[in-house]
């Protein structure tokens, strides 16, 4: 996880093993055995497509366009010094920068990040968000700005017409648009029809999409991560939604953990008290990267001299726009023109509210999630130690006052604070 250097970088976004926040439950079909043979074949193929891209000038395309939205989007002149000084102490860059060295060299990458063929989409996701550029709304920290370029791995071509679904937790760790008790103030039903930090952009003629969004914050058991579907043949509504078309893709993108240290140290990011998870111990992380060559990363460069005056990333992916995972894609809410109305079928944290006063919830770690009604007085949830200890914070806390009983099962101890 570099800054600003041009390694190849493959993305492998595998689910199932793993849970996105606590709540969530995304088993997955997708074994070690075909996780093998999806990234040998992805590999081969983006191999056979780098030289291709180059010919027809996409990756040229690419850079200058990089080059010019970062001069657009930072405040004052970065010196080459100053990135050579970034690049080659914390991150032990391989790249030569001197003050000579061109911006499409800096910008440019080959087309290796692979979207894997199914990811997690968690429990927060709302259907229905609105097409646009700036998801901000106003959200204070530091201004992130994505650029993202598609490339079907099948044809090497740019990917136009793909409606890029993103969205990522606010500074201090909150999610809008849904109503959960694990997703900051589970009684504040105005934050369902919050839409900060969610929005949908249209890849162009070259596969091109961003946003100016706000960098996300951290919550107790993840590390910092942007949440991405990809939707490939949907149609606009005339209220700019979408609908119709499949999904590809389902995954997580995160962050270099020196940035996010410096994030972190800003406000209001410094006012969240919860511990960090860092990178190196995300079990999402650790999956998508255990036994490859995996980097599910962005690339990025500071606006100024400043954390302050923002970050511009920006990352290459690689679709197998045949697969649909369309099943995958459990919703939390769905944005109306009358605000947002909660999906009672998703598992968000609502289906607590249906075991009664003086009822169990029994948390059991493995490496499967699943929810289910074991009795109508029992609630069963399996996810991986790292939720189930967050669960178990939350749940003791929150369902006390019902005198629910929240009982964990997993190996060795769990820190509950509780």
């Amino acid at each position: 996880m570099q800054i600003l250097q041009l390694k190849q970088a493959i993305v492998l976004s595998l689910a199932g093993l793993a849970i996105a926040h606590p709540g969530a439950h995304e088993p997955s079909s997708f074994t070690e055995v075909s996780k093998r043979a999806f990234l040998n074949n992805a590999h081969r193929s983006l191999s056979q497509c780098a030289g291709q891209l180059k010919r027809n000038g996409v990756l040229e395309r690419a850079a200058s366009r990089r080059a010019a939205l970062f001069e657009t989007y930072k405040k004052r002149s970065l010196g080459f010094r100053d990135t050579e000084q970034v690049v080659n102490t914390s991150h032990h860059s391989s790249l030569q920068v001197t003050p000579n060295t061109p911006e499409s060299e800096l910008f440019s990458k080959d087309p290796v990040c692979i979207l894997a063929p199914e990811g997690e989409v968690g429990p927060f996701w709302v259907k229905g968000e609105l097409i646009r550029h700036d998801v901000s709304d106003g959200e204070p920290g530091v201004p992130l700005f994505m650029d993202g370029q598609f490339i079907d791995i099948n044809t090497c071509q740019p990917i136009q017409d793909l409606y890029w679904d993103v969205w990522n937790c606010n500074a201090t760790g909150v999610y809008s648009g849904v109503q959960s008790s694990m997703n900051g103030n589970g009684n504040d039903s105005s934050n369902l029809d919050k839409t900060f930090l969610r929005g949908i952009q249209k890849t162009d003629l070259d596969g091109v999409a961003g946003f100016k969004t706000v960098f996300p914050g951290h919550y107790s058991g993840r590390a910092t991560h942007v949440h991405v579907i990809a939707h490939v043949g949907a149609q606009v509504l005339a209220n700019n939604t979408l609908t119709g078309g499949h999904i590809p893709h389902i995954g997580q993108l995160f962050f270099d953990q020196d940035l996010i240290s410096q994030v972190e140290a800003t406000y209001p990011y410094n006012t969240n008290t919860v511990s960090i998870t860092e990178n190196a111990d995300d079990h999402v992380v650790q999956v998508e990267t255990e036994d490859s060559n995996s980097d599910p990363f962005f690339e990025y460069a500071l606006l100024g001299d400043s954390i302050a005056d923002g970050v511009f990333g920006w990352i290459t992916l690689g679709v197998n726009v045949t697969a649909s995972h369309d099943t995958s894609a459990t919703w939390a809410a769905t944005l109306t023109s009358s605000g947002g109305v909660t999906n009672d079928d998703s598992s968000s944290g609502a289906e607590i509210s249906i075991c009664p006063d003086g009822g169990r919830v029994i948390l059991f770690s493995t490496s499967l999630a699943a929810f289910s009604m074991v009795t109508p007085n029992y609630l069963l949830y399996t996810a991986s130690k790292g939720a189930i200890e967050q669960m178990t914070r939350v749940l003791a806390k929150d369902l006390g006052q019902r005198k629910i009983t929240v009982n964990t099962i997993a190996p060795g101890p769990i820190g509950t604070d509780a």
